[in-house]
């Protein structure tokens, strides 16, 4: 019995006094990293802030594919008041984690504070360095951070989240991530008394844009731009029936999981955040706005001479010849600038600009995007002068963003209406106004399904395509008129009768190339036949 009741109190001996070991473990030995651990998660995280939603892409079978998600990285910070040597401790960590000795030493170097947080998102690699010093004081937990699994592919679209310099809230930044960041980042909890109410996760966002197309229009977009050693380039799918937005793109981009690591005007996106001058593109607006106006028809003719004096200045064509009798029609084919600026005197100032207006330019698309710019008309509305108009007709003088550009080009892919462009699956298109008639729209598309055929470069076998070219002279803004640098861009539809889809393919001075037929309508061609077998697209010619 003795012995019994001796191994009973053996046994409850040891299990108290493993229960102060715990205890003294947790409290003495490991008390700094929990409550550091506390602070961090506090400060970081905390067990009241929500779980922001994802983002989306969305295929043509309506599989979903995360664009921009949250998962748990590793973070490794600090206890300073626990550390026996801050400057051994800064000399070690500052070589592991690409820290500036100095501040790190100041920041380890505060002898009372309880947390520091050393660097977010550490490697593999990192972590296991800091392992390896066993310092006293240095600890690595988690967080909950974005990842962005396709790295730069639409990253100026999604654009990226970080941390608030005030509060280290982190918050987005750019693009998606920041026009939503209500919706994405969900409401936080709270304590009420001795109650917590608990956060309330973030929505998710379904995109319109399909990751097949985006992908296959961005590598043909860096391989144009490396092939002509262009500065830059930008590209657009929309669905003129619809508004919806299936790729936008531009290059040089970023990877938004190290945004860090790139300049400030990376980030923006050049699609709706930069004005240009559009070129010979505007010819399509402007005789679209003659044929809806009654003003001409596509076989009305004008005699080219090969300039045309207004106002004391002097405008020529692009190739600098007299084309003699030709139609407007020819003039779309061959893109004569005395044509289209004819085209604008029999449609007159106040009903081109009308046109104009009722297009959408000098004014915001309303895309769910931040830092939309609307282009300016000022030009014409200032000054009234007639050269002003005649350039406008073939796209100088006035700015616009490109995707105010491709949104018009699909308004006639659309049979005259105007559609808000849009980049939520779920949001249900919303047609803005009829800008032409559908009579309208048909001729301005043969037009264009014409100027194709007469050039044959954006031709695809079996097919109807409409579009049009665009070189643009860049602006001097130092000395006045324009540099001998250019900006090319086409945008077309397909297939013309019942188009699908519509493109925009800009590239910014390119070398070696002073037309767009040479550059971006091949790039369009590609990108086209592309999406044509992809959607599984009934040819319109079976010979």
């Amino acid at each position: 019995m003795r012995y019994r009741l001796f191994l009973v109190i053996l046994f409850f001996t040891f299990l108290y006094s493993s229960l102060i070991f715990n205890i003294y473990n947790l409290q003495i030995e490991k008390g700094g990293y929990y409550s550091a651990r506390a602070a961090s998660q506090h400060r970081l995280a905390g067990f009241l802030e929500p779980q922001r939603g994802s983002i989306y892409f969305s295929d043509r079978n309506n599989n979903f594919v995360p664009a921009a998600i949250t998962k748990e990285y590793p973070v490794i910070f600090a206890v300073p008041k626990e550390l026996e040597n801050p400057q051994w401790a800064a000399e070690s960590l500052g070589n592991i984690l690409n820290l500036d000795k100095e501040k790190l030493l100041a920041s380890l170097g505060k002898s009372n504070d309880p947390y520091e947080l050393l660097l977010r998102k550490a490697s593999g690699e990192q972590v296991n360095s800091v392992r390896e010093l066993n310092f006293r004081g240095v600890y690595i937990d988690t967080e909950n951070d974005r990842f962005y699994p396709f790295k730069n592919l639409a990253a100026q679209l999604i654009g990226f989240t970080g941390p608030n310099a005030e509060d280290r809230a982190i918050r987005g930044r750019y693009g998606l991530e920041l026009y939503y960041n209500d919706q994405l980042d969900g409401e936080a909890g709270r304590l009420d008394d001795d109650r917590i109410i608990d956060p309330v996760a973030g929505e998710n966002l379904y995109l319109t844009i399909d990751p097949n197309i985006q992908a296959r229009a961005e590598e043909i977009l860096i391989e144009l731009i490396k092939k002509y050693k262009a500065e830059k380039g930008m590209f657009l799918v929309q669905e003129p029936k619809t508004g919806k937005i299936l790729a936008l793109g531009a290059y040089p981009n970023f990877d938004p999981n190290n945004y860090s690591e790139n300049k400030v005007e990376s980030f923006l996106n050049p699609v709706i955040q930069a004005i240009y001058e559009p070129g010979s593109v505007m010819k399509v607006i402007t005789m679209s706005a003659g044929l809806d106006s009654h003003k001409l028809t596509p076989d009305t003719t004008f005699y080219d001479s090969g300039s045309l004096m207004l106002d004391g200045r002097t405008i020529k064509n692009w190739d600098n010849k007299a084309h003699g009798k030709i139609t407007m029609t020819e003039v779309i084919e061959q893109s004569i600038n005395t044509g289209a600026a004819y085209a604008q005197k029999l449609i007159g100032k106040d009903i081109f600009y009308n046109y104009l207006v009722k297009f959408g330019f000098g004014q915001k698309t309303g895309i769910a995007l931040p830092g939309e710019l609307s282009g300016s008309l000022g030009n014409l509305k200032s000054t009234y002068r007639d050269v002003n108009f005649a350039t406008a007709a073939f796209g100088q003088g006035v700015s616009v963003t490109p995707l105010q550009m491709i949104n018009a080009f699909s308004a006639i892919a659309n049979g005259g209406l105007l559609m808000k462009p849009h980049l939520l699956r779920d949001e249900k298109p919303e047609v803005m106004r009829r800008v032409i008639s559908e009579e309208a729209a048909q001729e301005a598309t043969k037009m264009m399904i014409s100027a194709v055929k007469k050039a044959t470069i954006a031709q695809i076998p079996k097919f109807d395509v409409a579009g049009k070219t665009g070189t643009a002279q860049i602006p001097d803004f130092k000395h006045g008129g324009y540099t001998e640098e250019y900006i090319h861009t086409y945008i077309g539809f397909a297939s013309a009768s019942d188009a699908r889809f519509t493109i925009l393919i800009r590239i910014d001075k390119p070398q070696g190339a002073p037309l767009a037929g040479l550059t971006v309508v091949p790039a369009f061609r590609e990108l086209a036949e592309f999406i044509l077998n992809y959607y599984n697209v009934a040819p319109d010619h079976l010979e």
